[in-house]
């Protein structure tokens, strides 16, 4: 019998995204889609590319689920988990940040979700905190190297699509100003950056210093992290090191050829390349920000606590052209 699944914020990006996944899971069936703003709102007239996908209504009547995510607003879920207990038998995934840097909550302890670290500690969780998707890209660009305590000073850029931001109409998402148009923003002070520290510093054993600079791109969906170090370790130690620790992930790759975001977009994928000059890497990731970087590493996630293959329902091809 298949597993239930409602998503609370069934109408933002990451929530459309996971019921376009869902929809093809061979485990699960979808029981309800929870939307305050658009109750009473067919989800394929808000998202017309799940016309033959999904029909079902929007509504802000809840049911009890085996799974339970969460596509809400940060610092919204705590609240929305107050005003509506949820059986301890459900398995609660939050898209948010909430739980992230502190996973206590009532009578949860929330497992930070990034598999490739934590996959012991997934299996039949029933409370994850999905990263967020600056976090995971950095984070899987970072780690082998934290493993082994050689993280010091590391300078990293990153860009991203208008998706990041949410579907909420700001000035910076506007198409006329978006549009052949790029911008760094919270520059040093971006609100993953405690995240991926927190990690990073508990597998470097010992204090990383990340200078991140995040820029905003003129396309849709995806985003590009490149990490800058000094190392005395040679490209070919680097790369074998990287190989070595993400042997048998089914959504890391580590590529010898240049990395650019078709790739990865439209997929559940992070791929990773490394170049060096001198003394001084640089690591390349790229990850679909609204799959990896959210919906897709939830499924991922879901995957891994009930017991299923890790990758069931995330066989997506990347957009060539």
């Amino acid at each position: 019998m298949k597993k239930t699944v409602g998503i609370v914020g069934a109408n933002g990006y990451t929530g459309s995204e996971l019921i376009r996944i869902l929809a093809f899971h061979p485990y699960v069936t979808l029981s309800f889609l929870y939307s305050r703003s658009n109750s009473g709102t067919r989800i394929s007239d808000l998202y017309p590319d799940l016309t033959t996908v999904c029909d079902q209504v929007l509504t802000h009547q809840t049911e009890e689920v085996d799974v339970l995510f969460l596509c809400l607003p940060h610092k919204e879920s705590q609240n929305w988990l107050t005003q509506n207990p949820v059986k301890d038998e459900t398995l609660v995934i939050d898209l948010g940040n909430d739980f992230r840097l502190d996973g206590n909550f009532e009578n949860r302890n929330f497992i930070y979700g990034l598999p490739e670290i934590h996959k012991k500690q997934l299996v039949g969780s029933k409370s994850i905190a999905n990263p967020g998707c600056f976090a995971t890209a950095i984070q899987l660009a970072l780690l082998p190297l934290a493993e082994k305590g050689l993280l010091n000073e590391v300078y990293t850029t990153g860009i991203t699509g208008s998706t990041g931001a949410g579907q909420s109409l700001q000035a910076t998402t506007h198409f006329t100003w978006r549009n052949d148009n790029i911008s760094a923003y919270k520059t040093l002070t971006h609100q993953h950056v405690d995240e991926i520290l927190q990690q990073l510093i508990a597998y470097n054993n010992k204090e990383v210093n990340l200078n991140f600079v995040p820029w905003r791109g003129d396309f849709a969906r995806g985003i590009f992290t490149s990490s800058t170090m000094k190392t005395e370790m040679k490209l070919e130690e680097i790369e074998q090191l990287y190989q070595e620790f993400y042997a048998g992930e089914p959504f890391v790759t580590v590529s010898l050829r240049a990395v650019d975001l078709k790739q990865v977009v439209n997929t559940n994928r992070c791929v990773i390349q490394i170049e060096k000059s001198g003394n001084v890497a640089v690591i390349h990731s790229a990850i679909d920000n609204l799959l990896k970087g959210a919906s897709g590493q939830a499924v991922q996630n879901m995957n891994i606590a009930m017991g299923w293959e890790e990758n069931a329902g995330l066989h997506l091809k990347p957009i060539a052209f």
